[in-house]
């Protein structure tokens, strides 16, 4: 006996369809397409208004799996216990360069807006802070000490660099005549050009043309709504500086700024609500004491190199979107994708020079295929350890092909990715097979070899137009 309706075809295809919408109706359904619409394929592919809606859902979803699971919270707490052991010192390095100037005055009121989430007990800490810097005699340290206490400040500042490095997907540091050189000038020059000019505003605003145009309407509710947007913006301007040149790579000012005023935002958002945590958690002091206002500042401090570590991302998936993957962790390419970028790459290095264009930059070749920076950068030095690709001297160096693209044979290319981190680690040597799977490799090999034997770079390039 047949089921029944089988004899009906039309039947048959409105139960399919059926059955096809209640699956997509489904919680389940629903999640899929959803998954699907969000992660699938790449967001700038889709028209208008959806790749913007694509990219922050993806931007506040990474983020969210960035702080939860990944290295962030364990970064900024790791900065937390080197400031702790450089705030003095850097405090006290920056104190004696001022005081040589004679603004060292403008200190404490620095301190006091930095600490004012902290409430009434801000004064105290930083009374304390000022306290321990005035004790500290250099001259009584000695070169050891001097050194070690140089060292602290160093330290403080390298480890902020390391952060937004792995944030940015940097392996390595900057030099160290690079590293001295900044450190020094961030250090030292910075603090003064800011107090400087912290101290001329001041006296500006004391003079007694000053006092009279600000007694002016509406001359004086201007600059009130300014004095009040100033600390706003100097706040955003120091996290803008701090992702523009603190990573160890080339950092879009677009990327940095929008960085930089989110992590202002939030700063704000922050002090304010940290304030009215720390007025009304009456019952901390009732349990921990006068320890409590460490432990409040210590909080503190770790919302603040949060705050700056997420800005610090955001700017980094601003200007690398292709690392808007739901994988946490560096993207690797499979075997096959490898080739495919490989071909691509050589393709278009290729044709630009024949066509005598502008030789193609890494973030050009990273922006336009779209592939992450890690991933790309191992396919293209496999290219050039493979003797294909010629890296300029320029700033920033660009991609030329080695030589003729008539000899550059697609089986040599195909073959450098192949053998790409043999010499490493393991090659076939390493691993003995039986007889059988050797047979069958050294088929492949043949087989590959014939295919591509005549195939050169030229090959894949349209032919030249002829001249007239």
């Amino acid at each position: 006996m047949q089921p029944p309706h089988t004899d009906n075809p039309d039947r048959l295809r409105a139960a399919g369809e059926l059955e096809y919408k209640m699956i997509n109706m489904s919680p389940a359904g629903l999640k899929s397409a959803v998954y699907s619409a969000i992660w699938n394929g790449r967001f700038d592919a889709t028209p208008g208004w959806k790749t913007g809606v694509i990219r922050l859902l993806r931007m506040v979803l990474v983020l969210g799996r960035d702080i939860a699971y990944g290295q962030m919270t364990l970064r900024a707490t790791s900065l937390v216990f080197t400031t702790l052991l450089s705030l003095v010192p850097l405090l006290a390095l920056s104190f004696s360069v001022l005081k040589a100037f004679g603004v060292y005055n403008q200190i404490d009121p620095i301190l006091l807006n930095f600490l004012a989430p902290l409430g009434e007990k801000s004064a105290d800490v930083s009374k304390w802070i000022i306290k321990f810097i005035e004790n500290l005699n250099v001259t009584v340290l000695g070169s050891i000490g001097l050194a070690l206490l140089i060292y602290t400040v160093v330290s403080l500042m390298q480890k902020i660099e390391e952060s937004v490095n792995y944030i940015w997907h940097v392996p390595q540091l900057r030099s160290f005549a690079r590293r001295f050189s900044g450190y020094l000038s961030v250090l030292l020059i910075g603090p003064v050009l800011l107090f400087s000019t912290i101290g001329i505003t001041a006296t500006i605003m004391t003079t007694q043309q000053a006092e009279w145009l600000l007694a002016t309407e509406p001359v004086g509710g201007v600059a009130y709504a300014l004095g009040q947007a100033i600390p706003v913006f100097f706040v955003i301007g120091v996290f803008v500086f701090a992702y523009r040149f603190a990573p160890n790579t080339r950092v879009r000012m677009n990327a940095a700024l929008i960085g930089g005023i989110v992590a202002g935002m939030l700063w704000q958002a922050a002090s304010w609500a940290f304030a009215e945590f720390a007025r009304t958690s009456t019952q901390y002091a009732a349990i921990y004491s006068s320890f409590a206002i460490f432990l409040l500042f210590l909080i503190w401090l770790y919302l603040n190199w949060l705050i700056l570590l997420l800005g610090a991302s955001i700017a980094f998936y601003i200007q690398h979107p292709e690392y808007l993957v739901l994988e946490e962790g560096e993207p690797r390419l499979s075997n096959r994708m490898r080739e495919r970028v490989a071909l691509v790459l050589m393709h278009m290095i290729g044709k630009t020079y024949t066509d005598g264009g502008p030789a193609w930059t890494f973030s050009d070749l990273t922006q336009r295929l779209g592939v992450p920076t890690y991933a790309l950068q191992m396919v293209l030095d496999a290219l050039e350890k493979g003797g294909l690709l010629l890296r300029t001297g320029d700033d920033p160096p660009a991609y030329l092909p080695s030589r003729d693209l008539g000899s550059i044979a697609l089986k040599d290319l195909l073959l450098a990715l192949r053998k790409d981190g043999e010499e490493h680690y393991l090659g076939p040597h390493a691993v003995p097979a039986p007889a059988e799977i050797e047979s069958l490799l050294a088929r492949i090999d043949l087989a590959f070899e014939a295919e591509m034997r005549e195939l050169t770079l030229r090959d894949l390039l349209p032919p030249a137009p002829p001249v007239t």
